[in-house]
């Protein structure tokens, strides 16, 4: 149990996010316990789900970008791609709101540096990566218990009334509370934590034979039961909260820091205010590492293309905080409640997107076997998408209609705008709602990865290297370059050409009339190895180039002679290093179409 323990803590982070903070004060405080059978049916529908991503990952060893992009055209996967990075620059948004709030109730800072402040917390992420996946889980782990924990004290301090508890799980809703319950909704069936369970079970061994997979899907089946239920009891203790000290009272919470302002005088002590505070800052660190993890697999997994996890994380974070920032400036702190609780609409609106393949995916018997989803199950997982779309629709119409009263003498352009957009996302859905039943597609062939039968491997071509490029440096790492492009020239008769780059100060204003010791030194050092080379009977070219940037002139001289093989020597510099002293073979190997044999001392 333990060792398959884990990823579905890691999704259920998502679960208690910012996004979810909003939503659940929101629905507490206008509308008492009224909503809470909508967190109880969310969570129900967010184990189903959830528990078919962890299947699909572990029978199929394909995440659910993966299984997209093999199974969809590519149009059709690059437009459900750009509806996730959507989904994900909502939840970031909300993260950024959270944690910056977070901030500044625990230490005073504005919301607005709090909010430049979240831009830096990839270095958290970075620094976590470093000690591998299960301490990234215990770290998660100890901010998901605080969270409880803290909640924890606000119901034992507010003391809620248990007839009434009972009284919210009977379903029922009308107009004005449809907005805030789709909102929370998309709080809690998140998409991107689909994308992202079906990734996180891959990292245990799970083994090949049925009887491992089917063990695995049990174990997992368990862990997303208890981690996604404390998930519940995080949400349905906030909307308690927010029921028992506010509805009650008749007071209309507007911004996140109100609620923490009035907490304390209403349940009588300070502690309620801190715990409230410090679980907000938790959620928001926490939904913040899960959420870059989200990231890079559903952009590996769609586009089959890798960044760097900083530069991936930093993006998305730039992208979330213009609207932020945007929002604060114009609208101030109750502008940024409101974007909270439209960010949770946005993924709402984007979840029929990710669970209608999810659905076809794990009920193909062609790709799951045996484990393909009974039929009993298909009728819980369809009833649960259909329940999304016609939310989502009802929704849609409703805002669309306030659109068009407010829009005044631009009501033609927002008609338009809604028209073209609506028109696209409804044959998306519809694309990919009846694409198993169009044979043409059934026969279509999947993209897998690339794999030679032995017969075809046994009459590949070997290659021959008649010209032989060796950049030289001057430095200990020559030798082992030129061992290797020695061995090489022997056995194919080749001809080499040593090339040596002056980047000194002289030699970058001068050029070719630069004279100077470390010039003349240079050109005697390469000289005397084209010398030794040719006592041996191997053919050699030398030049010598003037330079401030080496990598300029070894693409430039490698074009022009044209090689058939570049050995390079590698000093194996780190990222900081790569920044002060320049990183050579990244940038060569990216312009030459020629083949590098890298050489490390």
């Amino acid at each position: 149990m333990f060792a398959f323990a884990g990823p579905a803590y890691l999704v259920s982070v998502g679960y208690m996010d910012p996004g979810n903070w909003a939503t659940d004060l929101e629905g507490g405080a206008r509308f008492g316990y009224q909503l809470l059978w909508v967190l109880v049916m969310s969570n129900a529908m967010a184990v189903l789900l959830q528990t078919l991503s962890a299947r699909l990952g572990i029978v199929t060893g394909r995440d659910l970008a993966q299984a997209c992009r093999e199974a969809y055209p590519r149009p059709i996967s690059l437009a459900l791609w750009f509806l996730c990075e959507i989904a994900i620059a909502a939840c970031d948004l909300a993260e950024i709101l959270g944690a910056a709030i977070g901030l500044k109730l625990l230490f005073g800072i504005p919301l607005l540096a709090g909010v430049l402040i979240t831009a830096f917390d990839t270095l958290l992420l970075l620094y976590l990566q470093r000690f591998g996946m299960r301490t990234m889980e215990a770290f998660i782990l100890v901010l998901v218990s605080t969270i409880g924990g803290c909640f924890l004290i606000e119901i034992a301090l507010a003391r809620p009334d248990a007839r009434e508890l009972a009284s919210g799980l009977i379903p029922r809703l009308n107009r004005e509370s449809l907005y805030v319950a789709i909102g929370m909704l998309g709080a809690t069936v998140m998409p991107h934590n689909l994308y992202l369970h079906s990734a996180l079970v891959q990292t245990r061994r799970i083994g090949a034979s049925l009887e491992s997979k089917r063990m695995a899907c049990r174990y997992n089946l368990i862990d997303s039961v208890i981690a996604l239920n404390g998930a519940l009891l995080v949400n349905a203790a906030i909307l308690i909260v927010a029921a028992s000290v506010f509805f009650k009272r008749g007071i209309v919470v507007t911004e996140i820091e109100q609620a923490h302002l009035l907490l304390a005088p209403l349940l009588g002590t300070t502690a309620a205010s801190i715990a409230f505070a410090l679980a907000l800052l938790c959620a928001g660190q926490s939904s913040t590492i899960t959420g870059t993890l989200a990231g890079q697999i559903v952009m590996e997994g769609f586009l089959n293309f890798r960044m760097r996890p900083w530069l991936r994380r930093l993006i998305t974070r730039l992208i979330a905080i213009v609207p932020a920032v945007l929002v604060i400036t114009s609208s101030g702190e109750q502008g940024t409640y409101r974007l909270l609780i439209f960010s949770q609409v946005v993924l709402s609106m984007q979840l029929p997107f990710a669970v209608i393949p999810l659905i076809h995916f794990t009920s193909d018997r062609t790709k799951m076997g045996v484990f393909a989803n009974r039929s009993w199950v298909q009728v819980l997982a369809w009833s649960s998408a259909s329940i999304i779309i016609t939310l989502n629709m009802v929704l849609l119409v409703s805002t669309v209609r306030e659109w068009l009263e407010e829009a005044g003498r631009w009501r033609w352009l927002v008609s338009t705008l809604v028209a073209v957009a609506g028109s696209g996302l409804a044959l998306l859905l519809a694309w990919i709602l009846i694409e198993p039943l169009l044979q043409k597609w059934r026969a279509r062939p999947t993209r897998r990865p690339i794999s030679l039968p032995p017969t075809e491997v046994e009459t590949l071509a070997v290659p021959v290297y008649k010209r032989i490029l060796v950049p030289l440096d001057h430095t200990a790492l020559d030798q082992h370059a030129l061992r290797h492009a020695v061995s090489l020239a022997r056995q194919h008769q080749a001809k080499l050409f040593l090339l040596h780059v002056e980047e000194g100060v002289t030699s970058q204003v001068y050029g070719e009339i630069a004279s100077t010791l470390e010039v003349t030194t240079g050109e005697t050092y390469i000289e005397e190895i084209a010398r030794g080379l040719r006592a041996q009977s191997i053919e050699v070219e030398t030049f010598v180039a003037h330079a401030p940037n080496p990598r300029v002139q070894i693409v430039r001289y490698a074009r022009q002679v044209e090689p058939d093989l570049l050995i390079m020597g590698a000093h194996g510099h780190n990222r900081l290093k790569d920044l002060i002293f320049g990183d050579t073979i990244n940038p060569v190997r990216h312009q030459l179409q020629v083949p590098i044999l890298v050489v490390r001392q």
